[in-house]
């Protein structure tokens, strides 16, 4: 399966009141294992940023004047995310801003699970740990996640730490190794196994000393003298339990 862990700043909290997408950030995971691909841009929302939210992200207008605009980078990031699973944390905000930034676009753009599955971090979260935090710094500190680095926000820092938060809240041991479940774990379980040569050379046999058959008689001696007998004797005269 193809996953895309997402992240975004904006502008300011609503994107009901006009506010504007700065960042994307988003980290590809295929099968469950990061793969280094990533997509990742700043953009000019063309508007003021809220001072609550640059307190947040630390990204000012002055290093966004010259980066490009969505419109130009739309098509860009809609060939990253089509046909993966997005996982995004609170996904009803970052989803918010991206059909708004769409719409802008071109309203037959459509919304931005037209072309890719969502899941909500947040909701697998809430669901696991009840009653309890569960915004990103919370699930590192519960997971063991580094995020030491995360003095500020940013889109792609966070998509990262989200992907190892993700995986870790969502693995688990799907089988002991006692049995396969399934017909393709029994062909991964079939092709591990390794067959020795019939020709090989035989493997030394080490006997046992005088000494250490001497000492094995006196432990089975004690063992019979404490209990009915040592099984090993049993066996020994063909003596087998009813």
């Amino acid at each position: 399966m193809r996953q895309n862990v997402l992240d975004t700043e904006p502008t300011g909290l609503d994107a009901g009141q006009g506010h504007r997408i700065i960042e994307i950030g988003c980290v590809e995971v295929l099968d469950r294992k990061l793969t280094r691909r990533h997509y990742h841009q700043y953009i000019n929302p063309e508007r003021a940023i809220d001072e609550g939210a640059l307190e947040v992200h630390g990204i000012t207008p002055e290093f966004l004047a010259d980066k490009p605009l969505f419109a130009d980078v739309w098509e860009e990031f809609r060939e990253f995310v089509t046909g993966a699973e997005l996982v995004i944390h609170n996904a009803a905000f970052d989803l918010a801003f991206i059909d708004a930034e769409m719409k802008r676009v071109s309203p037959r753009l459509g919304k931005i699970s037209d072309v890719c599955s969502v899941i909500d971090s947040l909701a697998i979260a809430r669901k696991k740990h009840p009653g309890q935090k569960n915004n990103l710094d919370a699930l590192c500190k519960r997971y063991s996640v580094d995020n030491s680095q995360r003095d500020l926000h940013g889109a792609l820092l966070d998509a990262e730490i989200l992907a190892d938060v993700y995986l870790l809240m969502t693995g688990g041991q799907v089988s002991l190794g006692l049995g396969a479940d399934s017909a393709e774990d029994r062909q991964q379980q079939s092709s591990s196994i390794k067959r020795l040569s019939a020709n090989r050379k035989p493997l030394r046999v080490i006997h046992a000393s005088l000494d250490e058959l001497q000492n094995h008689e006196e432990k089975l001696d004690q063992i019979d003298d404490s209990s009915d007998g040592a099984v090993w004797r049993r066996s020994e005269t063909g003596v087998q339990d009813a």
